[in-house]
């Protein structure tokens, strides 16, 4: 396909999926990470306009920009400290906005731009014990949808996909805040312990880094993609069911 892409998060989980299906692709891949070949902290603002610009002298243009970095936090959302709750929005939702914004220029000058965000099914499914990382993804869905009415006459096209469970090193990597008092009774532990249960026998997570490449090669997209039969399923009953009935739901699955 012969375009420029830069995909972050791209040395690990979905994000190194990505790479490879781009790659395959025939596409020139720039898998940015803190510790890659071009170092890249997306929540700093001024590391991810020079991580863009290396990928510029280099190659002139930047045709894709797949934004997959990312992490999660479990625990009661009453116990996480505000300073990890505001890191998890500064890397999912603002290192996005950092590229994103990075991008831009570059995409208007050329008149033709596909920008790829990762959500998550948990931005439509709000998890408890996941509370900041849902928030986070719930987030990215809304900004993507709105940046895509504003960027859309410069030729610039957004969209995200919102992956349920995949299995990568995303469950290991997850950072837990304890209950050490017990306020929860146990609770939070076996939600985490569904949740981590699911993840790991997740789908692959190949399958959904070929996803993304699909949607970032697409002539024309859709705002959003969700992987999978059942998860598209879970988000129609999401919107149809009252709000209570829907949450009430949630609850006894991931909150007893």
């Amino acid at each position: 396909m012969n375009k420029v892409v830069i995909v972050t998060g791209g040395t690990s989980g979905i994000g190194l999926a990505a790479v490879k299906a781009l790659r395959a692709k025939g596409c020139t891949v720039y898998a940015l990470s803190r510790r890659g070949e071009i170092p890249c902290d997306v929540s700093d603002e001024a590391s991810a306009r020079a991580a863009v610009q290396t990928v510029l002298d280099r190659e002139g243009c930047v045709d894709i920009l797949v934004n997959c970095a990312g992490f999660g936090i479990s625990g009661a959302g009453e116990l996480t400290p505000l300073e990890a709750a505001k890191k998890q929005l500064d890397v999912n939702l603002f290192g996005t906005a950092n590229m994103v914004n990075a991008v831009i220029p570059a995409m208007r000058q050329q008149g033709v731009g596909r920008i790829v965000n990762t959500g998550s099914v948990a931005g439509f499914v709000p998890i408890p014990f996941q509370t900041w990382y849902s928030a986070s993804k719930a987030a990215v869905q809304s900004y993507t949808m709105a940046m895509g009415n504003e960027l859309r006459p410069f030729g610039i096209t957004l969209t995200a996909v919102l992956p349920g469970d995949t299995k990568t090193g995303f469950t290991a990597a997850r950072q837990k805040i304890d209950d050490p008092e017990g306020l929860y009774g146990g609770r939070i532990e076996r939600s985490v312990e569904r949740m981590e249960h699911d993840e790991q026998n997740g789908v692959p997570a190949q399958k959904v880094g070929d996803l993304i490449a699909k949607v970032a090669l697409k002539r024309r997209v859709k705002p959003l993609y969700i992987p999978g039969f059942s998860y598209n399923l879970v988000n129609v009953l999401m919107r149809l069911l009252p709000s209570g009935v829907a949450n009430r739901l949630i609850g006894m699955l991931y909150a007893k």
